[in-house]
């Protein structure tokens, strides 16, 4: 039986070997920092401000309605900026920069293929549904952090205790892999291939990384949505509730 890893621990030992290279000893590594919203992004960017030149890349298509996707975009944003004021003394290095990728939620209904697997629909968070997802957003971070030049890439979504953060990191390496196969079958001369960004593991729940959110969250005053994104978790969240205060009612006038 393979024995699970403890991606917390492989966190910090890429943070104990940037601290040792040469390659970063008077700058930071550039981190694209796929995120979700902006109470994920919290205590994230706590973790990660000291060690990182963050930039936050917000691709986020299974997000519905497109009223909700602007209403988390525009919290983000607004975190970000308050916690730049909160952090106005230190260097400009303490800046998160934010990419905001286009939003076609085609892309999402693509990747989950609800057409041929209808009963993904019906699945819970964990499921396959919700893999097709993880993989969609962090392969277009990925690409982007190749594109640009970025040393590393992750995403906040291993600081939700409804993600699976063994499948998250399975993802973000097969990702890594697959860029480096790729740039290794290229014909481009080697001078033009760009740099592979390595995928920083990570599981962001670990160290109370969930409970700091809520707190930072609560500090901040920040919105923080009731279900994770997608048309079907809206509805099997609200089916959820439904039942949940069928049951109280039930219990009160029994």
């Amino acid at each position: 039986m393979n024995q699970k890893q403890n991606y917390d621990k492989l966190f910090s030992l890429e943070l104990e070997r940037i601290a040792q290279s040469s390659e970063f000893i008077y700058k930071k590594p550039r981190l694209l920092l796929h995120a979700c919203c902006g109470p994920c992004s919290s205590a994230v960017l706590e973790r990660l401000a000291d060690h990182f030149k963050i930039t936050i890349f917000y691709y986020n298509p299974n997000i519905h309605p497109a009223t909700e996707y602007e209403r988390r975009l525009e919290e983000l944003a607004f975190f970000l900026n308050r916690r730049q004021h909160k952090h106005r003394t230190e260097t400009s290095d303490s800046t998160v920069d934010l990419v905001r990728a286009d939003y076609n939620i085609g892309d999402f209904f693509a990747a989950v293929n609800i057409e041929e697997l209808p009963e993904r629909a019906q699945e819970s968070e964990r499921g396959e549904r919700c893999f097709a997802c993880y993989h969609l957003r962090m392969k277009k971070a990925a690409l982007y952090a190749l594109e640009n030049g970025f040393d590393y890439f992750t995403t906040t979504l291993s600081i939700s205790p409804h993600k699976n953060s063994e499948k998250i990191n399975e993802i973000g390496a097969a990702l890594e892999r697959e860029l480096s196969e790729a740039g290794l079958a290229s014909n481009a001369p080697l001078r033009q291939k760009p740099a592979v960004p390595r995928y920083l593991y990570a599981d962001f729940k670990k160290q109370n990384g969930y409970k700091r959110s809520l707190e930072i969250s609560a500090e901040y005053g920040l919105y923080r949505q009731d279900y994770c994104g997608c048309i079907y978790s809206k509805q099997n969240s609200e089916t959820h509730r439904s039942a949940q205060q069928n049951r109280v009612n039930a219990e009160v006038f029994s």
